[in-house]
């Protein structure tokens, strides 16, 4: 359940949620209007972020950790903390949620016209 809301793994969460937002008001409010492009790029932001400076990020403190952990007993920074390894996504893992958000929409406006 931890890593369905946190960050990093697959699929990516945070590319699922702005996807299925932008699906989702493209299809209420139509996909030529402002607010639809405005939530479009809202996503592309956020996706790219994802695979750009988080998963960047991660792979440092994977390096920094590394660097910790050999550190001799006594040194100061021995006993810290490892630092959260896991935060950006690789482009697949960003690509399977911007399936799981589009089809998430999908489904929610089936169900709103089901029930109309």
């Amino acid at each position: 359940m931890k890593q369905l809301v946190g960050s990093g793994g697959m699929p990516s969460s945070h590319s699922a949620t702005v996807t299925a937002l932008a699906a989702a008001i493209g299809f209420q409010e139509g996909f030529g209007g402002t607010l639809f492009a405005t939530a479009l790029v809202l996503a592309a932001v956020v996706m790219y972020d994802a695979t750009g400076v988080r998963l960047q990020a991660g792979r440092q403190a994977e390096v920094l950790n590394q660097i910790v952990y050999e550190l001799p007993a006594e040194h100061p920074l021995a006993e810290s903390r490892p630092l959260r390894e896991l935060l950006g996504h690789t482009p697949p893992q960003v690509v399977a949620g911007g399936l799981l958000g589009i089809i998430t929409a999908v489904v929610g406006h089936l169900i709103i016209l089901a029930c109309s």
